[in-house]
């Protein structure tokens, strides 16, 4: 294509502030795409967290922290003045009157079992515009919506079909709390870019929805693991309350679905997980699978020694789903027969709370001098080539790097049979069920017992990894993809030359021949991009009879050419008049 694509990759605790096997794709599509412009869109845990990887100087980082700060619009670069305006004009009135209706649907979505994505996308739009006008935590810290919150949610919990138990004050508070941190995504103004791309189906998914129904921009989602399971797994180890449980499991099925319904291309890594993309009804001809991919010459080249004692290596961020505490038990039974044996985990911490739990089992089984926890490191490919085995006893994976990272060094592997690792090792490395602490340490005893077999296995992972999962086939796939999907649109927008959905308008204007040609000339010129031209002929068609039936829908295309233009405050001047207009025809 002539031009730079544009891309906004939206990651979520993950790329550039934690290492991983999602961040180790994000770094090698941003640094390897050359002819691709990125903006990284990274959804944080809080804003202290230390950058691991070095960004291109073309690419622009947009960082949203969901805790940590006061403001929320702390990460925006706006100015002060803006912020105290937006508070400002955030009025009981502006609530009552813009905020609470939308903020009501929002609940009733998020907390129904039955889910409506094109539904839930409007509001969310609904919602990202209001907050460019208004302030987001004077509306949701409202009294107003707190009544609103718990007049919804009592209310469902009564209905015993509803399956949501009753809460108390302390589960209200938490569960709105939830909501107020994960939709300050919404807060966010969206970047103009040619394509969208999400690393997951989750809430990093919300500024490709906006970008997609506002900007008709087409949206690539890319699925390392299963979102929606993953939260049922972390869940499942934490102390929740029913309502609790079953609000947060709600929220992110519902976050799932949007992605799934607006995404026009499904890009699992793995075939595996096809089968969870057809359970949520995602077409056939919308899910293309990329495999994950390995630069070779950072592993066949990388330095490497012989360990001084039998070494074991894991890299992964220490998380649940890791479930490092099965790689711990399964120390203690590898100690047993082999004692100077090296447990060595490379990873940051993402769960501090569960890290606790793993340096408190690693005490009470005496391995503070076998298992080591080795944080960050920058040469992954040195640690495998200087390491007897690589282990990885994920719970739920899809695709790891981990696994291809070894094999393309050479070193043998035994993991937990998950995801798409059977895919990716083949017949060369060693599977074991989930959990199974015992059969992962007779199968870490067996290979570093026998050294010929070990070796075998490293060099055919090493001849597989060469022929099907090299860096070359990841770039080419996901350029393809990117330039099919604006060709698509592109296409679309000069068949319907965004006419169609206006027969109704127009036709309120037969009457009118002026009003009807300003109209049809304001969608031309908006089609081409002219918005200030097309504000002026959507007023024109206004002004030739305010009191036309097409009133209501021309303010709202007036109110949407001054938002893509950034005038927020007189976008909704042109909101108001259409609420006005609104209640006078169903009056």
């Amino acid at each position: 294509m002539e031009k730079q694509l544009k891309v906004l990759l939206t990651t979520e605790g993950t790329y550039p502030f934690h290492q991983g096997g999602v961040s180790t794709w994000c770094d090698i599509l941003v640094k390897g795409l050359k002819s691709v412009k990125y903006t990284i869109f990274s959804v944080l845990m809080d804003p202290f967290v230390t950058q691991k990887y070095e960004l291109p100087e073309t690419v622009t980082l947009i960082k949203m922290p969901l805790w940590g700060t006061e403001e929320p619009s702390e990460h925006l670069p706006i100015s002060f003045s803006q912020t105290f305006l937006s508070k400002k004009r955030t009025t009981a009135q502006s609530i009552r009157k813009f905020f609470i209706p939308l903020f009501e649907e929002l609940v009733e979505e998020v907390i129904s079992s039955v889910k409506n994505p094109e539904h839930l996308a409007q509001i969310m739009l609904d919602l990202h515009l209001y907050f460019q006008y208004y302030e987001y935590k004077v509306s949701f810290k409202s009294e107003e919506a707190w009544e609103a919150y718990k007049k919804i949610v009592l209310n469902y919990a009564k209905d015993k079909d509803s399956r949501l138990s009753r809460p108390d004050v302390y589960c209200l508070i938490q569960s709105l709390g939830w909501i107020y941190r994960f939709l300050n995504i919404l807060n966010t103004p969206v970047p103009d870019v040619d394509v969208t791309h999400s690393t997951a189906a989750a809430f990093c998914g919300i500024p490709c929805v906006l970008s997609k129904i506002k900007n008709k921009t087409p949206f690539l989602l890319t699925e390392h693991g299963v979102y929606l399971r993953e939260q049922y797994l972390y869940l499942s180890k934490r102390e929740y309350s029913s309502f609790l449980n079953t609000f947060l499991i709600r929220l992110v099925h519902s976050i799932t679905s949007l992605n799934y319904v607006y995404a026009d291309q499904v890009s699992p890594v793995c075939a595996y997980n096809t089968r969870w993309e057809r359970e949520f009804g995602i077409p056939e001809e919308k899910i293309k699978v990329i495999y994950n991919g390995i630069d070779k010459n950072v592993f066949l080249h990388a330095p490497g020694q012989k360990p001084a004692r039998p070494t074991v290596v894991t890299a992964a961020r220490i998380d649940p789903v890791k479930d490092i505490e099965m790689l711990i038990k399964g120390a203690a039974l590898v100690k047993k027969q082999i004692p100077d044996i090296l447990f060595l985990i490379y990873g940051s911490i993402s769960v501090p709370a569960y890290y606790r739990q793993c340096m408190e089992l690693r005490k009470k089984l005496f391995l503070e001098e076998t298992v080591i926890f080795a944080g960050h490191t920058t040469n992954i490919a040195a640690t495998y080539k200087s390491c007897d085995l690589v282990a990885l006893t994920s719970i739920s994976e899809a695709f790891p790097y981990t696994v291809l990272e070894a094999m393309m060094a050479g070193t043998a592997v035994v993991s937990t049979d998950v995801g798409g690792v059977k895919e990716a090792l083949g017949s060369t490395g060693v599977l074991v069920p989930v959990r199974d602490h015992e059969k992962l340490a007779a199968e870490i005893i067996h290979l570093l017992k026998e050294p010929e077999l070990r070796l075998t296995l490293g060099k055919e992972a090493q001849e597989r990894a060469l022929s099907l999962f090299t860096i070359d086939r990841v770039l080419q796939n996901h350029l393809q993809s990117y330039e099919h999907l604006l060709e698509d649109i592109l296409q679309t927008e000069e068949q319907s030359a965004d006419v169609n959905g206006w027969e109704t308008v127009i036709s309120l204007t037969d009457k009118l021949p002026e009003q009807r040609m300003w109209v049809e000339r304001a969608l031309a010129v908006k089609v081409a991009g002219y918005f200030d031209e097309a504000i002026y002929c959507f007023r024109s068609a206004v002004n030739v009879n305010p009191a036309s039936q097409a009133i209501p829908i021309l303010l709202l295309e007036l109110a949407e050419m001054y938002n893509q233009l950034g005038r927020y405050d007189l976008a909704f001047q042109e909101m108001e008049k259409y609420v006005i207009y609104y209640e006078l025809l169903i009056a």
